[in-house]
């Protein structure tokens, strides 16, 4: 990653975790940052990212930590972002560009977009990473390089406002994707929101499942384990996803559901040419992506 110049005089953060914490790392390593401030409701995670130096001032409430930012990073549960949004827009500065790093787009964006006052931007986005893992002690500046961040411009979204938040992205190495936000809730319903759904219920299921009264789990291997790693995320997160994106995750729970019954009636019908093929075409398609 090549230094930039520093375009974000002030940025703040709201919630300081694992994305908002990664961000300003990285932006940190390009020099692409001035002063940094946090917002949290977890005060001791407030203090662990300044005692890091991750951020150089704790705010004591919104007002104070938005006042003056030039850029401010929202990365909250998604369905409180749009609360977070109006609370803080009384005290924005003029020009100030507000962004978000939710995995859910369409609700998001038209909630925030109506809420910022004349002369102030929204610009929804959403950095494709993450780990199982949340505080801003899991933080790492390289969180982003190699990887997709979609945005989601609209008719409404300011221009420059646009190519800053493009531009912050890119300086933190992530390949940048402009998208509608439809499409976004619907991709990401199939290449995320899924997989998660699938995971915590193959955990309930293997957890449940008492025929043999030994704790099956203890004793999953390696297979089992990675599989299921992202069922070790914030359950109050993704409790939040399911709910905002619940029309895109029902669609594809449902798309999953045929394709596994398809599945299961091999099985049942000791089908060995099919069970062959179905597994072939799955490995094709997961290879082809690697």
């Amino acid at each position: 990653m090549t230094m930039a110049a520093i375009f974000i005089n002030r940025l703040t953060v709201v919630g300081v975790g694992l994305i908002g914490g990664s961000l300003v790392r990285a932006l940190r390593r390009a020099g692409a940052v001035g002063e940094v401030v946090g917002v949290d409701l977890d005060r001791e995670n407030l203090l662990r990212a300044k005692q890091f130096g991750v951020i150089d001032r704790c705010a004591e409430s919104l007002a104070d930590g938005v006042g003056g930012a030039d850029l401010v990073f929202v990365s909250v549960p998604v369905c409180a972002i749009p609360s977070v949004v109006r609370d803080l827009v009384p005290h924005l500065a003029p020009g100030a560009i507000v962004t978000d790093g939710g995995s859910v787009k369409g609700g998001i964006v038209a909630a925030c977009e109506a809420l910022m006052p004349p002369g102030t931007h929204f610009v929804g986005g959403h950095p494709i990473a993450g780990t199982e893992h949340s505080g801003v002690e899991a933080s790492f500046a390289t969180l982003y390089e190699g990887k997709r961040c979609i945005v989601t411009p609209t008719s409404r979204t300011d221009a420059a406002a646009l190519e800053t938040v493009v531009r912050i992205w890119e300086t933190v190495g992530s390949e940048v994707v402009l998208m509608d936000v439809e499409k976004h809730d619907r991709l990401v319903a199939a290449i995320s929101h899924l997989p998660h759904m699938v995971a915590y219920a193959l955990v309930s299921a293997v957890e449940g499942y008492d025929r043999l009264g030994e704790g099956v789990l203890q004793y999953s291997a390696g297979g089992f384990r990675d599989f299921t790693r992202i069922a070790s995320s914030d359950p109050a997160m993704w409790r939040d996803i399911a709910l905002m994106n619940r029309e895109g995750v029902l669609e594809m729970m449902d798309h999953f559901a045929a394709y596994f019954a398809t599945l299961r009636a091999l099985v049942a019908a000791g089908d060995a040419d099919g069970l062959e093929r179905f597994f072939r075409e799955s490995k094709e398609s997961r290879d082809a992506i690697l």
